[in-house]
């Protein structure tokens, strides 16, 4: 199947500003609403092509490379590593037009699993310092010209130096239309990653994804970090600057940086069966060690470079 999320694509109207930060390492609000769905990262062209062609990546994950159609005709070619929940997806510098596809770009989607509680958290936003949060809504093309609805999404702002986050919720109709592969809900409302991805993840080691790191600025992780918490997350700072957003089965490491080092760093990922030895796999100016456990970390060097 098909799946791709570049959000920052679809939305070119304005948001309010946000200057909540974080402080203390509790979420304001009790029930976790969000989750982590995926995160992106635009690499150079070096890597993006060893990470496409490698065939290692393809034992270690259900890996696809595809080109999708969103809303009003925009294409975009990305690499994905498919978990249970979770996935991965990388770019190449160019493979998203314009300031989303330069070197460094990231972004990350955080969804519901229950329909309605996108609502609940754009009403949690404002209680974040979000007076005007930006919706909007995305549409898939299968390949045949005929747009099904597939997730609504809010952001705290439309502009953003390098990275994005968004909130989201996939529609029912995405889910009842044959083409997207999906599984039957496991309740009433269910709207979850695991419904949406396949369980091809069951055929390779890779299960999830455990944790993430971006380097980001200061402004780009201000806008950030009101959605975490809104959506339940555990915020909290860190020694040397910086946030880490837990709960809900990953972790999220931001580290401020000038925009000329912003990037995805590193990338954790649990295993669905221990292996006995360690493996070292250089992919492109990127690294993926494998093992020994049932644990995997893939690191990327900054700007492209060893």
């Amino acid at each position: 199947m098909i799946i791709v999320l570049a959000v920052a694509l679809a939305c070119a109207v304005g948001g309010g500003a946000v200057t909540a930060q974080a402080e203390g390492s509790r979420s304001s609000h009790d029930r976790q609403l969000l989750f982590y769905n995926h995160s992106y990262g635009v690499v150079d062209r070096e890597t993006a092509d060893a990470i496409e062609h490698s065939a290692y990546l393809r034992d270690f994950a259900n890996f696809h490379v595809n080109t999708t159609t969103g809303a009003d005709g925009q294409t975009w070619t990305g690499r994905y590593l498919l978990g249970r929940e979770t996935y991965v997806e990388l770019f190449g510098v160019g493979d998203i037009a314009g300031p989303e596809g330069t070197l460094g770009s990231t972004g990350l989607g955080v969804s519901t699993e229950r329909a309605g509680d996108l609502g609940t958290v754009t009403e949690r936003l404002k209680d974040e310092g979000v007076a005007d949060p930006v919706e909007f809504f995305q549409t898939r093309d299968f390949g045949d010209g005929v747009r099904v609805p597939w997730f609504d999404a809010i952001l705290t702002t439309s502009e953003s130096d390098a990275f994005g986050a968004w909130a989201m919720e996939y529609r029912p109709e995405y889910f009842a239309d044959p083409r997207s592969n999906s599984e039957p809900p496991s309740f009433p409302g269910d709207v979850g990653r695991e419904r949406y991805l396949t369980d091809s993840y069951q055929n390779r080691l890779m299960r999830d994804v455990t944790s993430v790191r971006f380097a980001v600025t200061e402004s780009d992780l201000a806008d950030t970090v009101p959605l975490l918490r809104a959506g339940g997350f555990s915020v909290r700072t860190v020694a040397g600057g910086g946030v880490v957003a837990e709960r809900g089965g990953t972790t999220m490491r931001f580290e401020t940086v000038p925009r000329d080092r912003a990037g995805l760093q590193r990338v954790e990922f649990s295993l669905n069966r221990p292996v006995k030895d360690q493996h070292v796999e250089q992919i492109g100016h990127s690294k993926l060690v494998v093992g020994p456990g049932s644990h995997a970390v893939w690191t990327f060097a900054a700007n492209g470079t060893q």
